[in-house]
């Protein structure tokens, strides 16, 4: 593998009310309120520069709708009114972690605006602020080296995409304007693991303070990779540590494997003159076999064409498992022009055009066998503009890789999201007075942060592995498992920390949303256990249960899988009665075969302990009846 950089950028958004305004920071589940319509503009900076990321959103012309709600929402989220002060407690929070990563708090603190006119933002930028900057002590230590932290940012959260379109995009206002700490590192990362390692470690710090939010989403990383004769690649939205490894060796095989083509492109001669033109093929393709370019056609829709020469077998070839150049053109496409995608001649005869269409395309084209060409169905406006990027595209490869913005995907592929955006983009923000940093500075005097190492340490102190204790810490369930052992005095710790992490990520991993249910349900159903009103073993269904109605009531929901003192002393009597023979004959030593016996009908539904106690009894009793 060639030598590579690798830098984060760890969001995690805080648990306060928004940044700007006094609305709550809380997620929506209901459809908004209602919908307001907008488009956006760019404007040229001070300098008199266009941000290549704005110019680029500007030649979509895209309507965006904005969902609201009338108490989640105001005028600033809409930018209806100019936003409040900085929220103040979210600035000593950013400063608290500041602080934990040894960095230099600013004197003041001032706002700027970012430009961002993909919608994610009603004003069309994104208000942020630099808290801290990183020195020689702000660093991660990892196995492979320590890691620099460059800078600590206070910014607002952008809004959540709830439908889009080739023409709009549907976003929902109730994220927008929570509070994020950004925490960009210097490209100091060596490898795919230590990056992974890098952000557990910075996660964990967020954590130990207390006041960062929970959940899927609410925590997420950007990677900048680049790899020696490559480009730098900002890719966004990677929520799954776990999944940092893959996405970067990724990257690093897409980088490598456009250079191989960029080589092997240079070896055949193609120039830019060699891409291009723009040919109609409706009437070719009229005469396509079913299948959806036939369909396609038969709609109304129309075949349009560019060539590109010399390039047979490269816009195939794989540059990602599961993806190909052609991928690569095809989001360009999508991007540009909202298309669906594209049809290029590697992939051909398919989707119903035979090998004699292909050869008439050719020929209609003036290309030969060792061509190639790039298919588009839609409207001529519209296959203009994604012909022409995807012309741009190909043209782009015969220099080597493009610096872009691209987004995770599930499986640790990326795909092209817009142009890296340039230095035009930041400027001043106007409607907010700076926040001199000297009075949070001055309160936190004495203060001692409390660490992830002390955290862990101190769950251990409670009798259970430090494995639970890193898996408690990591699930951000500290306070639910101290104010859980409080309670329980019976209970093992060992017990409780298992109950709310291995067997949560078990019912997860199975569909069942556990995130639901609240923690006050799932110590009381601990709390049950304790206090022998609920077998252990039933446990499981009960959370299952609340978490399909997390309003249920837990003793409810136990009594389904408990049974009555008076129900299991029957339950005993009838089995002593089937083996009273056995039970003459063995005395006391046919307690494990009758414990069996009755555990056969009972279990999951009364605790084993009180089911040996009730049986010895029992026995001992039957047993003393027989000496009189």
């Amino acid at each position: 593998m060639k030598e590579i950089k690798v830098g984060l950028e760890i969001h995690q958004r805080l648990r306060t009310h928004k940044l700007f305004c006094n609305c709550p920071s809380t997620l929506m589940e209901m459809e908004p309120d209602c919908w307001i319509m907008r488009m956006m503009g760019v404007s040229r900076s001070e300098l008199g520069s266009i941000d290549p990321a704005a110019r680029f959103e500007l030649l979509r012309q895209r309507k965006f709708l904005y969902g609201t709600y009338f108490d989640g929402t105001c005028e600033v989220e809409l930018d209806e009114s100019p936003p409040l002060e900085m929220n103040r407690e979210a600035v000593e929070i950013a400063i608290k972690i500041a602080k934990m990563l040894n960095m230099d708090v600013v004197d003041e603190i001032h706002t700027m605006r970012k430009i961002v006119v993909d919608g994610s933002n009603t004003t069309g930028f994104q208000r942020t602020a630099l808290i801290a900057i990183g020195d020689e002590k702000s660093m991660i230590r990892t196995d492979q080296g320590d890691v620099r932290i460059a800078t600590l940012c206070l910014e607002e959260e952008s809004a959540f995409i709830a439908e889009t379109g080739p023409d709009f995009v549907k976003y929902r206002l109730d994220r927008l304007g929570i509070p994020l700490v950004e925490i960009a590192t210097y490209p100091d990362i060596k490898s795919p693991e230590q990056a992974k390692e890098v952000a557990l470690k910075i996660g964990r710090i967020l954590r130990a303070t207390g006041k960062v939010m929970r959940g899927i989403g609410t925590i997420r990383q950007d990677i900048n990779v680049s790899i020696e004769g490559g480009a730098r690649q900002e890719i966004k939205g990677v929520q799954e540590p776990d999944l940092i490894p893959i996405v970067i060796s990724r990257e690093v095989d897409r980088q490598l494997n456009l250079l191989k083509i960029r080589d092997e492109i240079l070896e055949r001669g193609i120039t830019e003159e060699d891409i291009g033109g723009f040919f109609d093929l409706t009437d070719v393709l009229k005469r396509a076999e079913k299948g959806f370019v036939r369909k396609a056609i038969d709609s109304g829709g129309s075949a349009f064409a560019i060539y590109a020469r010399k390039m047979k077998g490269l816009i195939g070839r794989e540059i990602q498992p599961g993806r190909r150049l052609g991928t690569e053109l095809a989001s360009y496409a999508k991007v540009f022009a909202g298309v669906k995608g594209i049809i290029h001649s590697d992939e051909l005869p398919n989707y119903g055009i035979s090998s004699d269409l292909v050869a008439e395309i050719r020929k209609r084209l003036e290309i030969g066998e060792e061509d190639g060409f790039i298919l588009v169905i839609s409207d001529r406006r519209t296959a203009e503009i994604a012909l022409k990027s995807v012309a741009d595209r190909l043209r782009y490869a015969i220099k080597g890789v493009p610096e872009e913005t691209r987004r995770a995907l599930e499986d640790g592929n990326t795909e092209f999201m817009r142009p890296m955006p340039g230095s035009a983009r930041m400027y001043p923000e106007t409607d907010v007075l700076p926040v001199l940093s000297y009075p949070f500075l001055k309160a936190l005097e004495g203060w001692k942060p409390e660490f992830p190492e002390d955290i862990i340490g101190r769950l251990v102190s409670y009798g259970i592995s430090r494995d639970q204790a890193e898996e408690i810490f990591d699930e951000e369930k500290v306070e639910l498992f101290e104010r859980t052992s409080c309670l329980c005095k019976n209970l093992s710790r060992g017990f409780i920390a298992s109950t709310l992490t291995s067997m949560m990520k078990y019912l997860r991993r199975e569909g069942v949303k556990v995130e639901l249910i609240p923690e006050d349900k799932l110590i009381e159903t601990l709390l049950m256990v304790d206090q022998g009103a609920l077998a252990k073993e039933a446990v499981e269904n009960v959370i299952r249960d609340l978490a399909e109605d997390p309003n249920a009531d837990v003793k409810e929901i136990a009594r389904r899988y408990s049974m009555s003192q008076e129900e299991l002393e029957k339950l005993i009597d009838d089995v002593i009665s089937l083996h009273k023979d056995e039970l003459m004959r063995a005395g006391e030593k046919a307690f494990s075969m009758l414990m069996g016996e009755v555990m056969k009908k009972v279990r999951g539904k009364v605790d084993g302990r009180i089911v040996s106690s009730k049986l010895r009894e029992r026995i001992k009793k039957e047993i003393s009846q027989k000496s009189l």
